[in-house]
């Protein structure tokens, strides 16, 4: 679980409630921001026209990817660094064709995917361009995601305004009854504060975490490409270390073990 997010969606929302509980009316106050047509105008208007901007299985794929922000994803850069530096050691010794019994222990499909293409001897270049090929298509996925939660974030505070407005024309229509300028001033008031929420405490944490995982993961492609090309160079191990180490910030080199002669 990445508690980064569970800790700060919830805090967040927590700090939400207090401060509409801090006044001398207390939780008594809570029920004042619940407007059932405020929440049919912005959530049910956001999504809508989310849907409209997607297809069917982009919609939901898009709805189902808030799941992700609350998964740690399974990216250790150290580790695959060391890994690459173990199989260079291996190309050294045994050569490339040596790496195919290491392959099959991997866990990791693009990496293998990757030695597999060395093993069979295809050309550097072409093994270059078959992995940046899935590399851009993993990217353009995820900014699919990323795309989507934009969009509920650009749509939020415009449905709200739409529900403004509407609360605003039923208010001045009727001004003549006092009796409805409470209820149709608080949709006009809580559809506003309803799209807020739904872009900053939903959409915009949403897409920020979706790129950071994203960037993690591109990374980390980037550098099995590098070091499986360098391997397949048959460049030294010490060299493929360095060399991938410029990934790293500075801390984090420490945790490299030396690269084999």
């Amino acid at each position: 679980m990445d508690l980064a997010s569970i800790i700060g969606l919830v805090l967040s929302f927590a700090l939400m409630i207090y401060g509409m509980c801090n006044s001398e009316f207390g939780a008594s106050a809570l029920p004042w921001f619940v407007d059932m047509a405020s929440v049919f105008i912005t959530f049910g208007g956001t999504l809508g026209a989310v849907l409209a901007s997607n297809t069917m299985q982009g919609f939901i794929g898009g709805l189902k990817s808030i799941l992700l922000v609350l998964k740690t994803p399974n990216l250790d850069t150290i580790g695959t660094i060391k890994q690459i530096i173990d199989l260079s050691n291996i190309a050294r010794k045994e050569g490339l064709l040596a790496l195919e019994e290491s392959a099959n222990t991997l866990e990791e499909p693009f990496m293998k995917k990757g030695i597999m293409l060395i093993v069979d001897g295809t050309d550097p270049e072409l093994v270059r361009g078959i992995l940046e090929a899935e590399l851009v298509n993993t990217d353009a996925r995820h900014q699919q995601m990323i795309g989507f939660w934009k969009q509920v974030g650009s749509m939020g505070p415009a449905w709200g305004m739409i529900g403004t407005l509407i609360g605003l024309v039923l208010m001045l229509k009727n001004l003549s009854d006092p009796d409805t300028i409470g209820p149709n001033m608080a949709t006009a008031l809580i559809t506003t504060f309803y799209g807020s929420v739904l872009a900053n405490w939903i959409s915009a944490p949403v897409s920020s975490k979706l790129s950071v995982f994203n960037d993690a993961e591109i990374q980390l492609k980037e550098i099995m490409i590098e070091g499986l090309l360098s391997i397949q160079a048959g460049e030294n191990p010490r060299v493929i270390e360095e060399k991938l180490k410029s990934f790293l910030a500075p801390s984090a080199r420490e945790g490299l073990v030396e690269g084999g002669e």
